[in-house]
């Protein structure tokens, strides 16, 4: 049985949710997250769309990755215009990525109401798009947009778009349910039909309108699609796409169609939540396989069951997939990620230690409190290693103050005051700047420079701010992850409170603390 290809376009599609807006930075951090999990194709945008996915792929030339193949996405050339001469092609050729995906009309309905042409020019416009991008030398996916709705209107038309790919040597063609109103049943039926007729490696992008997103891809992976498309966290506009972390996650523990390594796979929760915080987008906690109640048992009966054999109330092992077992009244739980992420940190800790114990009652406090360190390994090394004694802060806080001030004529002012203890010196500084958050930062470094000249040789690059219960209206408590950078790396870092100012002054601590200490290694 061949090899599942998973292609992701979080970055595309994902890019899409209301709500989400990603700097070209947020794109960087997110592809090179897949990278690591081993996603095998990653579409970074529509160059010729926006500016923003042209300078992230002008950025990517010079960015190597692992084990990822980058994807530039786009449209098939316009009516009645040579493909050589197609402003949208062309981009895709400059985004100098491995592979392009383009997606054209299947359905007779979007090309007379929609592109306003004629059905044959679509299928010239398909087949000389995908024929003067192959001559390019790249690797070209073909996306058969409306795909399933166009058969079921006019089979015999649908089928000649995809047999036009064909004739171009597409390398994969995919069929898309782009209104997400297909079901299972007709995906099956459809792709029966499909099989006999091309015999070009297929594809299937499918999009949660009426919740079957992933049943309508596994039905499309059953009936012999190679490649499916979706998004980490079935993020995508209206109600999203193919979720991939649900398709991973049962094509590897239920269909033995294995996408990625077994090792890789027990990243894949870390990976959801990483790009669920980058992406300012709440991961629901009962998401399957990894949401952080996917495996939480708190019945009594449950729980008595679990602790004898755990396969009385779990469909996998959650560790499979970089999740695990929570009882929710019991002291028993959760310990293993920890001395996990302790190893990694050089940290040798016994679960069954009082410290683990300790540790993880503190951390369940902190995760009930709003705190999440997926996104923040440097915030979550620095929790570990104050529990665990294992060193001294770099410095006290006295106290700090924080002015915001508008005047008449419109301009906004901020203005910091900080007050420390450093190696048994008090030390003061104040600064004035346009932003709170900005002035809190030069002063907290101003105050250390003489102490911590190196501190000057950071910054920060991001800073987001969620809000945790929208509920309490203005008196909700935010959650502020910060990015620091320096010359060698980046690192981020969580707080929370009430007070935004002071769940910034958290992170921006967390983060000063992290180059002090990685720099003293």
């Amino acid at each position: 049985m061949p090899k599942l290809i998973i292609y992701d376009t979080t970055l595309r599609d994902g890019s899409q949710t209301e709500g989400v807006s990603y700097t070209v930075n947020d794109k960087i951090k997110i592809t090179d997250k897949l990278d690591e999990l081993g996603v095998h194709y990653i579409e970074g945008g529509w160059p010729g769309s926006n500016p923003k996915d042209k300078e992230f792929f002008e950025v990517m030339k010079g960015h190597k990755l692992k084990n990822s193949k980058l994807a530039a996405f786009g449209s098939t050339r316009r009516a009645n215009i040579k493909a050589a001469d197609d402003a949208n092609l062309n981009e895709l050729l400059a985004s100098a990525t491995p592979t392009v995906t383009i997606f054209g009309k299947s359905w007779d309905l979007h090309v007379k109401d929609v592109i306003k042409t004629t059905l044959d020019e679509n299928l010239k416009m398909i087949e000389e798009s995908v024929a003067f991008l192959k001559k390019s030398g790249r690797e070209v996916f073909y996306d058969a947009e409306h795909f399933f709705d166009g058969y079921k209107k006019n089979p015999a038309y649908a089928l000649k778009t995809i047999l036009a790919a064909q004739k171009a040597r597409a390398d994969c063609i995919i069929l898309c349910d782009t209104n997400g109103g297909t079901l299972p049943e007709e995906i099956t039926a459809i792709l029966k039909v499909v099989k006999k007729k091309i015999k070009t490696p297929l594809g299937i992008h499918t999009h949660n309108d009426q919740d079957l997103a992933v049943a309508n891809s596994l039905a499309a992976i059953n009936a012999g699609c190679v490649q499916v498309q979706g998004t980490f966290n079935g993020m995508g506009e209206r109600c999203g796409n193919a979720d991939l972390c649900t398709i991973m996650s049962i094509a590897h523990t239920k269909l033995s169609r294995k996408s990625i390594s077994d090792q890789k796979i027990k990243l894949l929760m870390d990976a959801a939540y990483y790009i669920s915080e980058v992406s300012n987008y709440n991961l629901a906690s009962n998401h399957p396989f990894i949401g952080h109640s996917a495996f939480a048992h708190k019945g009594g009966v449950h729980i008595d069951a679990i602790l004898k054999n755990p396969l009385a109330y779990e469909h996998i092992n959650p560790e499979l997939v970089g999740n695990h077992r929570r009882l929710l009244t019991s002291e028993l739980a959760g310990k293993m990620p920890i001395v996990l992420k302790a190893q990694k940190m050089n940290i040798q800790l016994d679960k069954n230690s009082p410290e683990a114990k300790q540790i993880m009652q503190e951390l369940q406090e902190k995760e009930y409190q709003g705190y999440q360190f997926e996104g923040a390994d440097a915030s979550f090394e620095l929790f570990m290693k104050r529990r665990l004694h294992l060193y001294q802060p770099f410095f006290h806080l006295h106290e700090f103050k924080v002015l915001t001030e508008k005047k008449p004529d419109g301009t906004v002012s901020a203005h910091a005051s900080v007050r420390l203890k450093v190696s048994g010196h008090e030390e003061m500084a104040n600064i004035e700047g346009r932003g709170p958050v900005e002035v809190l930062d030069r002063a907290l470094r101003t105050a250390l420079r003489k102490f911590y000249p190196r501190v000057e040789n950071m910054h920060l690059s991001d800073y987001k701010v969620r809000v945790l219960d929208t509920k309490a209206g203005t008196g909700a408590r935010v959650r502020v992850l910060i990015e620091s950078q320096d010359e060698h790396d980046s690192w981020t870092t969580v707080g929370v409170h009430e007070n935004v100012i002071e769940a910034s002054w958290e992170a921006l601590v967390d983060g000063i603390e992290y180059k002090l200490l990685k720099d003293k290694k």
